[in-house]
């Protein structure tokens, strides 16, 4: 189903009210608690931690929102680590954080695990990203389909002279098995056809995405994928079905390889959390979604 893009990055309005001077006095302000105007007179300032780990894929974005949050809020403090979708998910269910980062939704095992250790998984959709198939910017190929796409990474052809490029052979790259894209593009592209089909043995599991960027920047041969927001000049995207990943391509759903960023956390979420996952999918984070080149909500 394709996604509409509805986002814009509006104007904030800032609404100025000024207090009556008084003959002979300063003038006066009052102030409006957090439990209503006029019932204490001071304001409550937001207070509170919180610990984020997981998806490696969410590290970038992750990071700007809890700097952007905390600039905000200078009673919050906000820890995020990486480690991928598999061990942020893992850390949540053993309660040592309090969100996990996933580029994937959380597997029925998953759950199970949770439920059976007291942890309520609740799911948070917090942007959209895009799959971007990239190789080396001297590689001719520019157009792959999924089933192409399948017989790469499954290692069943391994010549790019195969797809109408060089006599050069395929060197496979991918995220290592705790990353949520790896699941992701296992399931879509790799076991698309065949639900136990496996990555080819000599595909080289890398921990991050900037991990591929970097070997597929300087080598010949090599095919990998991305998120968006780890595009750079160093790399070559490839078009898929005849679309190049892009934002625009993810929010209208034209690109096949697409899927949504979630937090977890255990219940409903309250306080400093609830209040931190508002300002997420809210106005400012979701500007910041498209800032470091992922796809805001729909």
């Amino acid at each position: 189903m394709n996604r509409k893009k509805l986002f814009a990055a509006g104007l904030v309005s800032v609404l100025l009210v000024g207090a009556v001077a008084l003959t002979g006095c300063s003038p006066a302000v009052e102030e409006e608690t957090a439990e209503g105007p006029g019932t204490t007179g001071e304001t409550t300032e937001l207070e509170g931690t919180i610990d984020i780990q997981g998806s490696d894929t969410m590290l970038n974005i992750s990071t700007a929102w809890t700097e952007a949050f905390m600039d905000e809020n200078p009673g919050v403090d906000i820890a995020v680590q990486g480690g991928g979708s598999g061990t942020g998910i893992a850390s949540m269910i053993n309660g040592t954080v309090d969100l996990a980062n996933a580029s994937r939704e959380m597997k029925d095992e998953e759950i199970e695990e949770a439920e059976g250790k007291g942890i309520t998984p609740v799911e948070h959709k917090v942007a959209i990203d895009g799959i971007a198939v990239v190789v080396n910017p001297g590689n001719g190929v520019g157009d792959l389909t999924m089933a192409q796409l399948g017989e790469i990474f499954r290692g069943e052809k391994t010549n790019w002279k195969d797809f109408g490029g060089d006599d050069l052979e395929i060197v496979i790259l991918s995220r290592d098995s705790s990353s949520g894209t790896y699941e992701y593009f296992k399931e879509e592209v790799v076991a698309a056809e065949d639900e136990n089909a496996e990555f080819a043995q000599r595909a080289k599991l890398l921990p991050s995405n900037q991990a591929i960027v970097d070997e597929v920047s300087t080598s010949a041969g090599a095919i990998g994928y991305v998120g968006l927001g780890y595009l750079t000049d160093d790399i070559k995207v490839v078009a898929v079905e005849g679309v190049v990943a892009s934002v625009e391509a993810a929010a209208d759903g034209s690109y096949p390889i697409s899927r949504y960023l979630y937090m977890y956390s255990n219940g409903e979420p309250t306080g400093v959390i609830a209040a931190f996952i508002d300002w997420v999918v809210g106005q400012a984070g979701q500007q910041l979604v498209v800032d470091e080149g992922f796809v805001p909500l729909p």
